[in-house]
């Protein structure tokens, strides 16, 4: 699936991924935690970033995250691809055009 990644003190950038739970495990490096953002897109980071000391991230939308973060699509109760929409939107937000 195409997803944003965001990694502490890098831009974000558009890649492709498994839409698979050890896939986002192993890029968020543990448990994930799910933010919602709208109806069809949300944040995965990990759950025990802040316990873990996991390095700043970003700010978005007034929340602050640590460790590495994908911005994925939502359709139903499953993660898929982001609309390139969408992609452009979250990529100019997070301050870098999109592709």
């Amino acid at each position: 699936m195409r997803v944003i990644r965001k990694d502490p003190g890098q831009p974000p950038e558009l890649v492709e991924m498994e839409n698979t739970l050890a896939a986002l495990q192993q890029a968020v490096g543990g448990y994930i935690e799910t933010v919602t953002l709208s109806v069809d897109t949300a944040i995965i980071c990990n759950e025990e970033g802040r316990l873990r000391g996991l390095p700043y991230n970003c700010d978005f939308l007034g929340i602050s995250f640590v460790g590495p973060i994908l911005v994925v699509g939502i359709d139903g109760d499953e993660m898929c691809s982001l609309d390139n929409g969408d992609a452009a939107l979250i990529l100019h937000m997070l301050g870098r055009a999109a592709p």
